[in-house]
């Protein structure tokens, strides 16, 4: 859902393009997802969407208790602010091993997890561990049908149990990220979310019944969760819903979630009578989408975009509203996740004025460890 107005006092004076967070959307946004979740409990909350230390705490404060992180640099930012379970739910491989093992040693305050899906990479985790004298507590990684990562989930008991007698890892459940269930139409997502739980938890029952410890499942995107909320007691991990972009905005309107996080960009020239042109080019706003972001309130189409550049042309019969050089325009990105990650900071609203600045922190691959 779009909010009713973007612009904040004071816009003038900002640089642009520049990317503002929606504080009280957002709050409302984390509100609705706990209420679709059944409760802050449920949830296993994704932070790749913000990385920020100030959005970390906000949700704790809302009872958020276990944070998921794709970097290791995310982990520790989580942690810096006292999250009590933080899942890498990303494979460790080379370095990130050592990397990993000097987190949890170095941030004793937190309970870290490790992710896998792979037995020997699995084995130099576990002889790690085993150096330092600690045990780590491990998911599993299935594919659930998304074909990116994961075990083949009719291997996964099978392979479950030979990890389960690896040293100083500790079997505690399956990840199972379902990123290809976001169909439009809400029935036929919740018919796939069905029969997907419904064979997790035939898996389960198998590991279980083998005297094995399988008592940690995570399932679920953003378009998804409210789905498994129905059917399962599994742990949810949405990332987008708590600032919302453009794409799952139209994808999945059945959330009812505000598109919290818009791009402030100016107009810089009129190549054409019928066209104008942006100061937000691929450097400023995720690529990885066919249809980068949406236009606030004018009727242009985009054209084509360069580094700094970004060519929009009006709509048959709209050309008189095309926007004047100097305008402030806002953009909604269509995948606000790696759109947020080309900006340093971000700018914070409340109200209709900016109140705050979060920096975000874990945008570096690497901080501490």
């Amino acid at each position: 859902m779009k909010l009713e107005n973007y612009h904040v006092k004071g816009e003038e004076k900002i640089v642009s393009p520049a990317l503002i967070y929606y504080r009280d959307a957002i709050v409302k946004n984390t509100q609705r997802t706990i209420e679709l979740a059944g409760g802050a409990n449920r949830l296993w909350y994704h932070v790749k969407t913000h990385k920020t230390r100030e959005l970390v705490k906000m949700q704790m404060e809302m009872g958020f208790t276990h944070f998921m992180c794709a970097t290791i640099s995310e982990a520790e930012m989580a942690a810096s602010v006292g999250a009590e379970d933080v899942l890498v739910a990303y494979a460790l491989v080379g370095p990130n091993i050592e990397r990993f093992i000097d987190l949890t040693l170095g941030m004793p305050g937190t309970q870290f997890w490790a992710l896998g899906d792979d037995y020997d990479t699995l084995l130099q985790l576990s002889a790690a561990a085993r150096e330092k004298g600690i045990t780590i507590p491990v998911l599993l990684d299935v594919n659930v049908g998304q074909d990116r990562t994961g075990v083949l989930l009719s291997e996964t008991a099978d392979y479950y149990e030979r990890c389960s007698r690896l040293p100083n890892l500790q079997m505690r459940g399956l990840h199972c990220y379902d990123g290809h269930n976001h169909q439009v139409d809400v029935e036929e997502r919740q018919k796939a979310v069905d029969e997907m739980d419904r064979k997790i938890e035939e898996v389960r029952q198998d590991i279980l019944g083998r005297g094995i410890v399988c008592d940690t499942v995570i399932v679920g995107g953003t378009p998804s969760f409210p789905c498994h909320a129905k059917v399962s007691d599994y742990f949810l991990s949405p990332g987008t819903s708590f600032v919302m972009d453009a794409r799952y905005g139209k994808d999945a309107p059945d959330l009812k979630l505000w598109e919290a996080g818009a791009i402030m960009t100016r107009v810089v020239s009129h190549p054409a009578s019928n066209t104008f042109t942006l100061d937000l080019g691929s450097k400023g706003i995720s690529c990885d989408q066919p249809v980068r972001g949406e236009l606030v309130g004018v009727a242009a189409k985009a054209m084509f975009q360069s580094e700094e550049h970004w060519l929009w042309k009006m709509e048959e019969g709209h050309e008189a509203e095309r926007p004047q050089i100097g305008d402030i325009l806002y953009v909604i990105p269509s995948h606000i996740c790696p759109t947020t990650v080309l900006y340093p900071s971000i700018l914070v609203a409340e109200n209709g004025k900016i109140v705050d600045e979060w920096e975000t922190v874990a945008r570096v691959r690497m901080l501490t460890y």
